[in-house]
């Protein structure tokens, strides 16, 4: 653990904090965007894990699916780096994006780092062995609220349109908010930064490191559907969270009686 943070956190250091809001951006096929951070992190951090474990292999997400489909299939263990998770916030100049790596072992994730080099908070979740934060023991708060007085975190783009509309129209929670990072998402959500989560479709190198975190950390998530979000795939997946399970089941129960 301590030889990854000696390559996540001066790699951010070095190649994100002097870029942050001085780059170009690019869309891509999929309508994302890409700078050159993304692209130097990738090479920076996949060449010294590679360098440190030569029998794994790294997943990253500026590769083409073909061979990111191939690589989680491996039998190695398997990196799952997202790069910068937030690029759109990094361009402009918004201080919330982080570098995300998990390593998947027999497609399980095992092991999840998020790195907020703004804030110089690195996330650790180990599976089987609890979540942390700058070294310090990471455990979620109850919530003891009712739903209606509960903070949100929601990224509505992705979500069906119906569920989209009455989450504004009938609003089952105090306040919302949507910052544009899963990864610190989950991150913040296992600090008990808010209360409930959705995002309605997020791949494995946004959510792998984070949600492992934040199921460490004691937290409840599921899909949109009531399933594991974490899936060995480049299946997209819904994400429902909540600190407590009291709160869980009533987020997840009106989700479910509002969605198509």
């Amino acid at each position: 653990l301590t030889a990854i943070q000696q390559i996540i956190v001066p790699a951010a250091r070095q190649e994100l904090l002097p870029r942050f809001a001085r780059v170009e951006r690019r869309q891509k096929l999929d309508g994302s965007f890409l700078t050159e951070a993304d692209l130097a992190m990738q090479e920076q951090v996949a060449g010294q894990l590679l360098q440190h474990w030569p029998d794994t292999v790294c997943l990253g997400e500026e590769m083409g699916a073909a061979e990111q489909a191939s690589l989680l299939a491996a039998e190695q263990p398997v990196w799952c780096l997202d790069p910068l998770d937030g690029t759109s916030n990094f361009a402009v100049g918004t201080p919330y994006y982080a570098i995300s790596l998990a390593l998947i072992e027999q497609g399980i994730a095992t092991l999840g780092i998020v790195y907020d080099p703004n804030r110089d908070e690195c996330f650790v979740g180990i599976r089987g062995q609890g979540a942390f934060l700058n070294d310090e023991p990471l455990k979620v708060k109850s919530v003891e609220l009712p739903l209606q007085q509960c903070t949100a975190l929601i990224d509505f783009k992705r979500l069906a349109p119906r569920l989209a509309m009455d989450l504004v129209s009938q609003r089952p929670y105090a306040s919302q908010r949507s910052y544009g990072s899963v990864a610190l998402d989950w991150c913040w959500m296992a600090a008990s930064r808010f209360h409930v989560y959705l995002h309605g479709a997020s791949n494995i190198w946004d959510y792998a490191a984070g949600l492992l975190i934040f199921k460490e950390a004691g937290g409840y998530s599921s899909t949109l559907d009531g399933e594991d979000i974490y899936v060995n795939s480049l299946t997209k997946r819904s994400s429902v969270g909540a600190l407590d399970q009291a709160t869980f089941y009533q987020w997840h129960s009106w989700l479910r009686e509002h969605s198509d």
